[in-house]
C-alpha cells in the first residue's frame, strides 16, 4: 500500500499533550534526570510533555506569550494537562533586580489572568496545576550572585509571600497546586534540593517528579497507549491493526 492511500485510510494520530509553562526551572526539566524528562518517560506512548519553560521569565511577560502556545485553532481540545511554574524571577527584590521583580498583587493577578484564559480555550480548572517557587537558600545563591558581579538579589521570606499568593490563586480558581516552597523545607535543610540556592540539584529534581506524578496519575490514567503492542499487531494484515 502507498504511504499516501496509508494516510488517507487512516485516521490523523494525534498525542494528547502536557505542556510545562514556566522560566528555567522548567526549561532546565529535561535535562539528565530532570523532572520534566521523568514525565515524559512515564508518559510515553501516550502523551508528548511539551517544555515551554523560558529562563528568566516572570509571569509578566508569560501572560503574554500563553496565547500564543495554545489557541482553540491550534489543539487546545489536545491538551490533557498544563503547569504554570513561575514565581522565582518576580520576587526578585526590585531595588536590585528591577527587570525581572514583579510586584506581589500583580504576581497574583497574573497567575488568575493565565488560569482564566485556560478555561477561555475549554481548558478545564481540573487540567491546570499551579507551582510555587522552591524556597530559596540564601547563603548559596548570594555565592552564584557575587560570581556575576551582582549582590544577592532574593530572599527567602519574600519568595514565600509569592508561594503563598500562588496557592491562593489556585484556591480562587479551583486549580491544583504544588507548593514547593511549603514542601520542601518540611525537610528542616532544604539545600539539598536545591543546585545553586535557586534551581533544583538531582534530589530537587526527584522530589518535585515525585510530587507532581502524584497529581498528575489520577488525571491522566485513563489514557490509553496509542497504538497496539507489537505483539498484538496483525502480522498477516497491519493494515486491520495500525490503520
Amino acid at each position: 500500500m502507498a504511504l499516501a492511500e496509508a494516510g488517507a485510510r487512516g485516521r490523523l494520530l494525534r498525542w494528547p499533550r502536557v505542556l510545562l509553562f514556566g522560566d528555567s526551572i522548567t526549561e532546565y526539566s529535561f535535562q539528565e534526570n530532570g523532572w520534566g524528562a521523568y514525565l515524559a518517560e512515564r508518559l510515553v506512548r501516550k502523551c508528548d510533555v511539551v517544555n515551554r519553560g523560558i529562563s528568566g521569565y516572570n509571569t509578566r511577560w508569560a501572560k503574554l506569550i500563553l496565547p500564543r502556545l495554545i489557541t482553540e485553532s491550534t489543539g487546545a481540545d489536545s491538551i490533557a494537562a498544563v503547569t504554570i511554574f513561575f514565581g522565582a524571577n518576580d520576587s526578585a527584590l526590585k531595588e536590585l533586580n528591577p527587570k525581572q521583580h514583579v510586584p506581589l498583587e500583580e504576581y497574583a493577578a497574573n497567575l488568575k489572568g493565565m488560569v482564566q484564559y485556560l478555561k477561555s480555550v475549554d481548558i478545564t480548572a481540573d487540567k491546570i496545576i499551579l507551582i510555587t517557587p522552591p524556597p530559596l537558600q540564601e547563603s548559596a545563591w548570594e555565592k552564584a550572585c557575587l560570581a556575576k558581579g551582582d549582590k544577592l538579589n532574593r530572599c527567602n521570606a519574600t519568595t514565600g509571600q509569592y508561594a503563598q499568593a500562588c496557592v491562593q490563586v489556585a484556591k480562587e480558581c479551583g486549580t491544583d497546586v504544588l507548593d514547593l516552597w511549603s514542601l520542601m523545607q518540611k525537610n528542616q535543610d532544604f539545600s539539598s534540593y536545591l543546585s545553586d540556592g535557586l534551581h533544583l540539584s538531582a534530589k530537587g529534581n526527584s522530589f518535585v517528579a515525585a510530587q507532581l506524578w502524584s497529581r498528575l496519575e489520577n488525571k491522566l490514567s485513563a489514557l490509553p497507549s496509542l497504538l497496539p503492542y507489537w505483539r498484538d499487531v496483525d502480522h498477516t494484515n497491519p493494515e486491520a491493526s495500525l490503520l
